[in-house]
């Protein structure tokens, strides 16, 4: 199997998991099936295309290959189906959202470095690649996105990202460590979840509390 066929490969799974991540997002709102269908298109094909954009690479994969479009699709419709027998739909939706964000965090930075983009552009690329699908998700279904929540969400896409770029800097960017980059990314993401740990916020105090100078 050649490389970029193992890449086709992984995009297109990647693809096909957040567009069911997407779908059943989109069946717990109760949406019909073609916003189903749409949710799950839109939270699988909007990452890979703010990266094709960014890497000039027109028209996007999701414009020129009806196989993008038609996984995501198929996959969506599969879910609005299928969701009787898909029980704890919450769940469901983030471990398929981790393993989406796995898969395209490491096409995503492949894809900018091949574009001969700089490591550190190809790791931000990687990030948003991975993390857009689930942006999109949230917005349509009316959710507060993952990445603005104190969840470990893009710094475990960003983490992977840096993994990759350095597997490919010392030439070990073959299927096994690419595959071990992206589990590492999936259960970053799943045990930050298990282990309620968050990125550090702001604290604020409550109005009226802060030190007085003194009264003149």
């Amino acid at each position: 199997m050649t490389t970029s066929t193992a890449l086709l490969l992984a995009d297109l799974t990647g693809v096909a998991v957040f567009a069911a991540s997407g779908a059943s997002a989109a069946v717990a709102k109760r949406l019909d099936l073609f916003g189903v269908i749409l949710v799950g298109v839109v939270a699988a094909l909007g990452g890979g295309i703010f990266r094709d954009l960014v890497i000039d690479e027109v028209p996007p994969l999701a414009f020129g290959d009806w196989r993008y479009a038609a996984a995501a699709a198929i996959t969506a419709a599969a879910v609005f189906w299928l969701h009787p027998q898909l029980v704890r739909l919450r769940t469901a939706v983030l471990v398929l959202d981790a393993a989406g964000l796995a898969l395209f965090t490491v096409t995503g930075t492949l894809k900018a470095l091949d574009a001969h983009t700089p490591a550190v552009g190809a790791c931000m690329i990687g990030m948003l690649t991975a993390i857009g699908g689930g942006l999109a998700r949230d917005l349509l279904t009316g959710e507060i996105p993952v990445v603005l929540r104190r969840e470990i969400y893009a710094l475990a896409a960003l983490a992977g990202s840096i993994v990759v770029a350095l597997l490919v800097q010392y030439g070990q960017a073959t299927p096994v460590p690419l595959s071990a980059a992206a589990a590492f990314v999936f259960l970053l993401r799943l045990v930050s979840l298990r282990r309620r740990w968050s990125a550090p916020v702001a604290t604020l105090r409550p109005p009226g509390t802060g030190t007085r100078g003194p009264q003149g």
